[in-house]
C-alpha cells in the first residue's frame, strides 16, 4: 500500500488505486470523465485565506505547511484526513492536484502527514 502525488492532468494509471482530488476548485480544462477522480475531499484542502496569502508569494513553503497542518487539526479535516489514511490503509491512494509544483503544495503536506501515519 503506498500514498502518491500526481497531477490531475497526467493520464490515470492502473496503479493509482483510489483517485483523490485534493484541491478545492476543479482543475481547468479537465472533465470528469477524463480525472477519473473517486473521491473530492473539499473539507481537507487549504483554506481560501491561506491559499491566497501562499499564492501572492507573501511567505515561506515551510510557513504554508506550518499554517496548513494547523487548519488540518480542525474537527472536518482531521476526520477526512482520517479517512484517507483509512484509505491508504486499504491499498494505494493516489492525491491528486493541479498545482504546478506538487512537491511545494499542499499535497506534498498531505503526503507528508499521511506517510507519518
Amino acid at each position: 500500500m503506498s500514498v502518491r502525488v500526481r497531477r490531475v492532468y497526467d493520464p490515470p494509471e492502473p496503479d493509482d488505486g483510489v483517485r483523490v482530488l485534493v484541491d478545492r476548485l476543479w482543475p481547468r480544462g479537465v472533465s470528469k470523465d477524463a480525472a477519473r477522480v473517486d473521491e473530492w475531499p473539499k473539507g481537507l484542502t487549504p483554506s481560501t485565506e491561506l491559499r491566497r496569502w501562499y499564492h501572492a508569494g507573501e511567505g515561506s513553503y515551510e510557513e504554508f505547511a506550518r499554517r496548513y497542518e494547523a487548519e488540518l487539526t480542525a474537527s472536518e479535516a482531521s476526520e477526512l484526513l482520517g479517512r484517507v489514511r483509512e484509505m491508504a490503509g486499504a491499498g494505494d491512494v493516489t492525491l491528486l492536484t493541479a498545482a504546478k509544483s506538487p512537491g511545494e503544495s499542499h499535497a506534498a503536506v498531505l503526503l507528508r502527514l499521511l506517510d507519518e501515519g
